[in-house]
């Protein structure tokens, strides 16, 4: 222990410990389920990681190689866990969750949202902003390195609740950032319930996108014909911006119509989004037809892009 550091002080750390840990429930079954925290937080990274080996879970999460290795051989028996050999070293496996593994993460998943969610819930916008930049603060402080760590970006299918999200970060940017009105939060709900509704996974599909854990964006591919697909709603939140994501995303679309046999992929934007109209530029996207038109209590100018495939 570092003798320069006042009693009084480590006090206060133990102190807020003890209140975290009980507010959390650190103590109880995490999340719910049978599994430890531990267990937890090497399913999150096998969950958000491409295909890490053991030895780099280890060091990340400062696990011991043998309770480690307890814990995966516990994963591979209920078949949640599936290992490749390294191309790159043959002493080495790569570590990929299976299908049913992703199927028993998503409900703790969903579980630590609603958690966290409930953890703030009480408290007001102030209050609130003013915790999360408190946590932020700390973390920053504590763990420099950590903080200045690249962050893992996953792209996923759409899961339950996640329609409902995009429909819900659509209305806040648009009117935050283009002081769109509620006409247009409900475009976007028709859009994703047409989605939900007449979803067919051998011609459309969506993805969306996470970094560390948290949802930052989306985008759909939807049959128009059987010759002609539409990519459709695009969106980053703030924070996912100037990282390419969008680009990634596009391009995803672009390589599932061309493997579904689309001769043409077509998407529909407004004029003044300007970031979104350079990416479909660099992609090889056609601007095909502009019409001014009045909506969402806006002047805009409608605009059709597409791509020959």
């Amino acid at each position: 222990m570092d003798a320069a550091v006042p009693a009084p002080q480590i006090q206060a750390v133990r102190a807020f410990n003890r209140f975290y840990t009980q507010r959390i429930g650190v103590l109880d079954p995490y999340l719910g389920s049978e599994l430890s925290l531990t267990e937890v937080r090497v399913l999150y990274e096998l969950a958000h990681r491409d295909q890490p080996t053991a030895s780099e879970l280890g060091r990340d999460l400062g696990l011991d190689a043998g309770y480690l290795s307890r814990i995966l051989r516990r994963f591979e028996s209920r078949g949640w866990l599936q290992r490749v050999p390294s191309p790159a070293d043959a002493r080495q496996s790569l570590l990929r969750l299976t299908d049913e593994g992703r199927t028993a993460f998503a409900p703790l998943q969903q579980k630590s949202r609603d958690e966290a969610s409930a953890l703030l819930a009480p408290l007001g916008p102030a209050a609130r902003a003013r915790a999360i930049e408190a946590m932020q603060t700390l973390q920053e402080l504590l763990a420099p390195q950590a903080a200045r760590a690249p962050r893992t970006v996953l792209l996923r299918d759409p899961g339950p609740g996640d329609l409902g999200w995009v429909v819900q970060v659509h209305g806040e940017i648009y009117a935050r950032e283009y002081r769109f009105t509620s006409e247009f939060e409900a475009l976007v709900a028709e859009i994703a319930a047409r989605f939900l509704r007449n979803y067919d996974p051998q011609h459309e599909k969506g993805w969306i996108a996470e970094i560390d854990g948290e949802r930052v964006g989306s985008v759909f591919v939807v049959r128009k014909s059987a010759t002609v697909a539409q990519l459709r709603l695009l969106i980053l939140t703030p924070q996912a911006r100037g990282h390419g994501l969008g680009g990634r995303l596009t391009d995803e679309c672009i390589e599932f119509a061309r493997a579904k046999g689309y001769r043409k992929l077509v998407l529909w934007t407004n004029g003044h989004l300007e970031a979104a109209r350079a990416i479909y530029a660099s992609r090889g996207f056609r601007l095909t037809h502009t019409e001014p038109y009045p909506a969402h209590g806006q002047d805009l100018v409608s605009e059709t892009w597409e791509l020959r495939l």
